[in-house]
């Protein structure tokens, strides 16, 4: 008897075989990815007197950026990325055309095009490579001046050489750029280059402006590889066990770690540390033995005794119970969750299995609790499983379970207890709760993500490194989406909102510059004076250019830091990264 492990696929992994029986996993796809550029005269606002072509085919109408070089598009270096910097000022001069495709010429810009982008992506297996050509143009008619035969006969031929890219694997894709007075007609040539049609014309429509945002927006984003954390066994009852991979969907970035040079050679230092033996001053060559004092004696422990004493779990999950969903409540997620899915490479059936648990627990609306962690850190979790979410231009929300860590009960705080006395704890009013309301709606941001906003402490560590590595005179302009919108706090509705909230929390004869000298606000000034003084006695730009701020304590650093109102927060390395980025070195 046979049993479909997944008959609607919906737990397939992307890097899965669709050929395998059980779906074995194979090596991570690579992209392989060409920039086709549209350089005729409706793409500038002025045209050149020349044409130049550079490609390995030399053919008309083609430049290749970086042809000898190729492999360096890989792995760009800092003299790559200048040279693409000028790109701009060589199109002009060397790239742009006067002439698009005319007519008494049988010239075909856009088929050589196609040709040569084939071509840069030969290399790989279409298994084993994703490989796509991304066309920019305002040209939504290339053959419009022709007329007659030659026109239908060179439409033919570059539909077929993108069909016969297309055969090969190649997804072809474009992004049409609208002018000011003028609108992209894509029905005129590129619905049968791309086989657009119905539904599919529809959505490509509808979706041109965000696909161009979201490229404009992950040119300057650092992108992460979707890896593999580690592999669980997730253990049900009785010797009955699911094969899990994990995954990280979201944690904090944080600057790369300070690595020490030599002051002479510019190379990293190797730490290294020895143990001296307190009596005869020889270095200990033997492995390090831990000891525990027992009735005036010491009992020798080695490491690996020490960690099979202290080991509390064996790694793997084990299944506690369920319980209703209504039970997880918003704070017992301290720390962001990890994401699991099936996996059959090991323990073959887990997909099978899962798949059945995943169903059953979305159809009763349970979560399962289970016992997981490792020797030092043992602690209980959740994993709520979450059904595939679709939208018409694709997949949302992965179906799986999300791992969420529970807290310990000392973790949590109950606001009663800080109350004791329930006379002493303040109520708003009616009133008060009706105006702080109307000012929440009001200045609500619709559709917020995290993901709209870019930390500016890490875009101005990154813009420092990038003006060092490429020896540029001035830093990046780095814009801080996390400050006030001011322009929009002073729009009517929002400032008559704010007034009423303040008018029924402090009254009409609040004086709100009284109210600033009360409370924490005069120790915050001590401290900031105190530490004003205390600057002065450093001088912080020769400490700086000679890495001695690795020499001061934390206390000291903290000085600077107060003294311009930057975060003391952090470890030693932390407090310097921000000195030196906000001193420009």
């Amino acid at each position: 008897m046979s049993m479909d492990l997944d008959p609607d696929e919906v737990f397939r992994d992307d890097e899965d075989d669709p050929e395998s029986e059980f779906y074995k996993e194979r090596d991570a796809t690579k992209e392989l990815l060409v920039y086709l550029v549209d350089a005729s005269p409706k793409m500038f606002s002025t045209t050149c007197p020349t044409r130049e072509k550079k490609n390995l085919q030399d053919l008309s109408g083609v430049y290749v950026f970086n042809v000898p070089e190729r492999e360096d598009l890989d792995r760009p270096t800092a003299r790559l990325i200048k040279e693409f910097d000028r790109i701009e000022e060589i199109f002009d001069k060397e790239i742009g055309s006067k002439y698009g495709i005319v007519p008494g010429s049988r010239e075909n810009s856009l088929y050589n095009a196609l040709w040569v982008a084939q071509a840069l992506l030969r290399k790989g297996s279409a298994k084993t490579a994703d490989k796509r050509m991304l066309l920019f143009t305002n040209e939504d008619d290339p053959f419009g001046n022709l007329k007659g035969v030659i026109k239908v006969d060179m439409m033919r031929t570059t539909l077929q050489r993108a069909k016969d890219a297309q055969d090969l694997g190649i997804a072809i894709e474009l992004l049409p750029l609208s002018r000011p007075d003028d609108d992209f007609n894509v029905s005129l040539f590129y619905t049968d280059l791309l086989g657009l049609e119905g539904d599919d014309l529809a959505q490509f429509k509808a979706l041109v402006g965000e696909r161009f945002e979201d490229l404009k927006d992950q040119l300057r984003k650092r992108m992460f590889k979707k890896r593999r954390v580690r592999r669980l066994r997730f253990l049900i009852f009785n010797g009955l066990s699911i094969e899990l991979n994990t995954y990280a969907l979201i944690r904090p970035t944080n600057p790369g770690t300070i690595t020490w040079l030599d002051s002479m050679t510019n190379l990293p230092l190797k730490t290294e540390r020895s143990f001296i033996c307190a009596d005869t001053a020889a270095i200990i060559q033997e492995p390090v033995k831990r000891f525990q004092s027992y009735k005036n004696e010491n009992v020798m422990f080695s490491m690996d005794e020490l960690s099979e004493v202290k080991r509390v779990s064996t790694g793997h999950l084990r299944l506690l119970g369920f319980k209703p969903l209504s039970c997880l409540k918003d704070y017992h997620n301290l720390k962001p969750a990890t994401f699991v899915f099936p996996s059959d490479e090991e323990l073959i059936g887990s997909t099978c299995l899962f798949v059945a648990l995943h169903r059953s627990m979305v159809r009763l609306k349970r979560f399962a609790v289970a016992f997981y962690g490792n020797s030092s850190h043992p602690q209980l979790v959740a994993l709520v499983a979450q059904d595939e979410i679709m939208t018409p231009s694709g997949q949302v929300e992965p179906p799986g379970m999300h791992l969420i860590y529970l807290p310990y009960s000392d973790d949590i705080r109950h606001v009663e207890e800080l109350h004791t006395d329930p006379n002493s704890v303040p109520h708003a009013t009616d009133d008060q709760i009706k105006k702080a309301s109307a000012l929440v709606r009001r200045i609500d941001l619709k559709d917020f993500s995290v993901c709209q906003f870019a930390n500016p402490a890490l875009q101005r560590h990154y813009a420092v490194l990038q003006a060092l590595a490429l020896d540029e005179d001035e830093m990046p302009e780095i814009k801080d989406e996390t400050l006030p919108d001011e322009e929009g706090m002073a729009r009517p509705g929002i400032v008559k909102a704010l007034e009423e909230f303040k008018l029924s929390v402090y009254g009409e004869n609040y004086e709100e510059d009284d109210a600033k000298t009360d409370g924490k606000a005069e120790p915050s000034r001590k401290r900031k004076a105190n530490a004003m003084k205390e600057y002065s006695n450093y001088d912080w730009s020769d400490l700086a250019d000679n890495g001695k701020l690795k020499d001061l304590t934390v206390v000291e650093l903290k000085y600077y830091l107060a003294a311009y109102d930057i975060p003391v927060t952090g470890k030693k390395e932390v407090l310097i990264s921000r000195i030196l980025t906000h001193m420009g070195k």
